[in-house]
């Protein structure tokens, strides 16, 4: 018996990485995995992994920064898979250049903030008519560069922070539901990362500790996916970030 059998799971951004990562680890735990992904190839390759695996999932082709489509993903989730479990919000568009606030290009701006707290909003808003009668869990995803502050990349630390701000205001409005809803920062080891890291190097150390996306974030998920964390809501759980240190600009 797996800790998730027969629970029906949306990962976002489930194409790669973290995602990629998360969905296994679901999994194997039992979960019926809808693999969310802007990018149908790499969405398509991972539901088949999964599947392979002997595992349950499909892949939906999804832009979290589009509403219409978020609230299609969801439907078409539950007509496959049935009432929903978790939502894991996970997607969002990360840029790597640096910018300065005072320059900072309007259209990254806007992109960040369409994919990040509004998709993040989009998804708790489709998935809730599914959770409002049976309860379920939700996970956001945070950034302990939005914590700590990020030069040159202030609309992700905004973003991040805005829906750690989010989440905590969600786990109170739908504590009488008995809907959860949670963030993850993670420090993952994951394309994304390592693309970051090697355009500005002076902004990780060159040693950091970054966590395995299916052992350490997977671990998580299943966790706050799980009847483990039913006491917990509106928390922020720092995953895989062992070692990491912003340096900042001269």
């Amino acid at each position: 018996m797996g800790k998730l059998d027969g629970k029906v799971i949306i990962v976002t951004g489930a194409g790669q990485g973290t995602g990629r990562g998360m969905a296994i680890a679901l999994a194997r735990e039992g979960a019926k995995v809808v693999v969310a992904d802007i990018n149908e190839k790499t969405g398509k390759a991972v539901a088949e992994e999964i599947r392979k695996l002997g595992k349950q999932a499909i892949f939906l082709k999804c832009d979290v920064g589009v509403e219409k489509e978020v609230k299609q993903m969801v439907d078409q989730s539950a007509k496959e898979f049935g009432p929903i479990d978790v939502m894991i919000n996970n997607a969002q568009t990360l840029f790597t250049d640096y910018d300065p606030i005072e320059s900072f290009p309007e259209a990254r701006w806007d992109r960040t903030y369409q994919t990040g707290i509004k998709g993040t909003w989009y998804c708790c808003k489709s998935i809730f008519p599914y959770m409002k009668d049976r309860g379920g869990k939700i996970i956001n995803f945070g950034s302990g560069w939005g914590i700590a502050g990020s030069p040159g990349w202030s609309d992700y630390a905004g973003c991040k922070e805005a829906i750690r701000g989010f989440t905590r205001t969600a786990a109170k409005e739908w504590a009488k539901y008995n809907i959860k809803v949670n963030v993850i920062c993670p420090g993952i080891d994951s394309p994304s990362f390592r693309n970051f890291a090697a355009k500005n190097p002076n902004m990780v150390e060159s040693k950091a500790k970054l966590g395995d996306p299916e052992k350490d974030a997977g671990k998580a998920a299943v966790f706050l996916s799980s009847s483990e964390s039913d006491m917990f809501t509106g928390h922020t759980f720092h995953v895989g970030i062992g070692g990491i240190q912003m340096v900042q600009y001269p």
